[in-house]
């Protein structure tokens, strides 16, 4: 079992405990999620990634639904309430990005190193994305 899927049995089990319907609910869509992927027939296994995959499908899915209930003002207040709360359950178990500030160092550092000072060296600086991406799926499953 993955360690991922460990914590959200967990969470589970301490809504169900304290009669937590809204995490009950959110615990069911993610599992759902994941679910559909085993049974899609493409030879998908229960892993911490693919539980990773679920959350943030649905966090994005949530993301949308928010934008929509903002913009139905008085008539989605209680859709939108629910909505928030299901965003930050799922937060709770993807990776933290970083913030503009902190972003703003990380690249400002980078250019100091590799001594980038023109925009025209823009490619430089981005790097190879599909490499970085690589890595960074190996090392959040721990590789």
């Amino acid at each position: 079992m993955s360690e991922l899927r460990a914590q959200i049995d967990d969470a589970l089990k301490t809504a169900r405990r304290e009669r937590d319907e809204a995490t009950k609910n959110v615990i069911g869509m993610i599992k759902n999620k994941v679910l559909t992927e085993l049974k899609s027939g493409k030879g998908v296994e229960e892993t911490d990634e693919l539980w990773k995959d679920a959350i943030a499908s649905y966090a994005k899915q949530v993301r949308k639904s928010i934008e929509q209930f903002e913009a139905a003002g008085d008539r989605g207040v209680e859709a939108l309430a629910e909505a928030k709360f299901e965003l930050e359950f799922c937060e709770r178990y993807l990776p933290k990005k970083l913030d503009e500030a902190q972003t703003r160092e990380l690249v400002k550092g980078i250019m100091e190193a590799q001594k980038i000072d023109d925009p025209k060296q823009m490619g430089r600086l981005m790097g190879d994305a599909g490499l970085v991406q690589k890595v960074a799926r190996e090392l959040l499953a721990g590789g």
